[in-house]
């Protein structure tokens, strides 16, 4: 089994680094763990509709050329499902279960995610009706995901 991120932009805060390597570490007890990290797009000053969805439109490109055809595919979406950590243990058990060999987890970029990349997704999770840096959100996620093997594997750490 493994857990991929492929999120848009670079993190550089340390602490937000240091985090997310103790997470890392943590979960090579339980599966692969890889990190994506693709160059976002700039964005212009004053940026029309057209120039948003043309900054969309090629970091869902980049996106999704790094996902292939048989992975299960994860989208940290706003307009997605919220559910509890319970819930995604039980749904990444599922698919480990049904065989799957690669979990996807996808963070867009400030402006969302393309069409493209929501059509690809097999689930959309929403982490909170909260806003969140999208680098934040990486080191939420590898935490959520770490607690989710914990609590397949009846360890503690989850109370």
């Amino acid at each position: 089994m493994k857990i991929r991120i492929v999120s848009i932009g670079k993190i550089k805060e340390k602490y937000l680094l240091a985090g997310i390597d103790e997470y890392k570490k943590r979960l090579g007890a339980f599966t692969k763990i890889e990190m994506v990290e693709l160059e976002d797009e700039k964005i212009p000053d004053k940026a029309s509709l057209a120039d948003e969805q043309l900054v969309l439109d090629k970091e869902g490109k980049k996106i999704l050329d790094r996902i292939k055809d048989d992975e299960y595919v994860i989208l940290l979406d706003l307009h997605g499902k919220e559910i509890d950590s319970v819930q995604l243990s039980k749904h990444i058990e599922t698919k480990m279960i049904e065989g799957k060999s690669t979990i996807t987890f996808v963070i867009g970029g400030s402006l969302g995610l393309a069409k493209d990349v929501v059509a690809r997704s097999n689930f959309r999770l929403c982490f909170s009706k909260l806003t969140f840096t999208h680098q934040m959100i990486r080191l939420f996620l590898l935490e959520q995901i770490y607690r989710s093997f914990k609590i397949m594997n009846n360890q503690t750490y989850h109370k």
